[in-house]
């Protein structure tokens, strides 16, 4: 029995990679057409036949200037909505509309991201033995995984998981996941991929709205974000860009009605509440001093300034509260704010695309970039997702 114990104990820790994972490529890819924010409201309710709503519109232009957006990009085009008036009604054919939509351009904007993430990464796509897809956007199986997989020319037995409606903290969750898996099975190279268009969000307002129903169409755009990780032994072609030293999500009590994701006959529903960044910074502390012990454990002290900060930036307000409860310098969300800004919220995506401005102004700064830092992601539950990277120099 001993002797059992010990071989399958060794067959284990073959099975194991030897060292930590890291992210060896980053992507990111967006839609053509774009709507500068300023020229939103004028467009959403045109666009919805909705402009004798004029109190609605007065409310909605100023929740677009408060989100402190520039643009944000679309796969939907006033064309395509015109086309399809029953997208603004919420009918269940609209549901298999959209859906059919996203079935066609989510694998080709996923698989945009995913071939600079894989070209960055420097070996080939039939190397990637695991393919993980995060989306806000689907409801079928098979979905984006398999039509991304076959315009990658990913090898038949790729290990493929999909992750649906989990929100903005699913691109968090999704690298958390990578990160098992590369760390457990030895030479595994997992691609991350992270695809959100809001044709299945998008709906008209409607006479009762307020400020606060109305946050998901000021907010939402559409984008991928991809990234290859892995553990072990390194390839001559591979750099790591951060190491991934640990990770934990931590779930509010009594929080379930700050954020929710729900299908419905008329789309994806979100549900936003209004004192969501309030919210936020109350509980953020708790969170990361629990998700930061990582590093006290191994000797590394470290003030919240002291580190770099790859923050999901839901919106400028939850960024504002994060960095008073933290007592951050601003420079230290700057590439939150970047993102917010040039592109809007895209769920489970933008986390990936805080992550490739991040490493980009790391880059520049050379040995002044912060060594050690925190990745964050918010969502449904209410859920915050942590890890703790570590940079390595260019």
């Amino acid at each position: 029995m001993a002797t059992t114990l010990a071989t399958l104990c060794e067959m284990r820790r073959a099975q194991r990679a030897d060292g930590p994972a890291a992210m060896l490529g980053i992507g990111t890819a967006n839609p053509t057409n774009y709507v500068l924010q300023e020229e939103f409201p004028d467009y959403y309710f045109r666009v919805t036949n909705k402009e004798h709503l004029t109190d609605l519109k007065d409310t909605f232009k100023k929740l677009c200037r408060i989100a402190g957006l520039e643009k944000r990009f679309f796969h939907h085009t006033e064309q395509l909505l015109n086309a399809n008036p029953a997208f603004l009604q919420g009918t269940p054919a609209a549901l298999d509309a959209r859906l059919d939509i996203v079935a066609k351009a989510a694998p080709e904007l996923a698989a945009s991201a995913a071939a600079k993430a894989i070209a960055r990464w420097g070996r080939p796509a039939t190397d990637i033995t695991h393919l993980i897809v995060s989306t806000n956007s689907e409801a079928r199986s098979p979905g984006v995984d398999v039509g991304l997989a076959t315009l990658l020319g990913l090898r038949p037995n790729v290990c493929r998981t999909v992750l649906q409606l989990n929100g903005c903290s699913a691109g968090c969750a999704a690298l958390h996941l990578a990160k098992d898996l590369a760390e457990n099975n030895r030479g595994a190279r997992v691609l991350v991929v992270c695809v959100e268009l809001t044709i299945t969000t998008f709906r008209g307002p409607h006479e009762g709205d307020s400020f606060g129903t109305l946050i998901p169409q000021a907010l939402f755009g559409d984008g991928a974000g991809a990234v290859v990780v892995g553990a072990d032994a390194m390839h001559p072609a591979e750099r790591p860009l951060f190491e991934m030293v640990s990770a934990s999500q931590a779930l509010i009590p009594g929080s379930e009605k700050q954020l929710d994701v729900r299908l419905g006959e008329g789309g994806v529903d979100i549900d936003i509440s209004f004192n969501l960044p309030k919210f936020v910074a109350q509980n953020i502390e708790r969170c990361l001093l629990d998700a930061s012990g990582a590093l006290a454990v191994n000797g590394i002290e470290s003030k919240w300034n002291d580190l770099f900060w790859a923050v999901h930036p839901g919106s400028r307000g939850i960024l504002d509260r994060v960095e008073s409860a933290l007592g951050l310098e601003p420079r230290k969300l700057a590439p939150s704010r970047t993102v917010v800004r040039d592109y809007g919220n895209m769920l489970s995506a933008t986390v990936i695309f805080v992550l490739e401005e991040l490493r980009r102004r790391m880059d520049e700064e050379g040995d002044e970039a912060a060594e050690w830092g925190m990745l964050v992601g918010f969502g449904p539950g209410f859920t915050v997702e942590t890890m703790v990277l570590h940079a390595t120099k260019s």
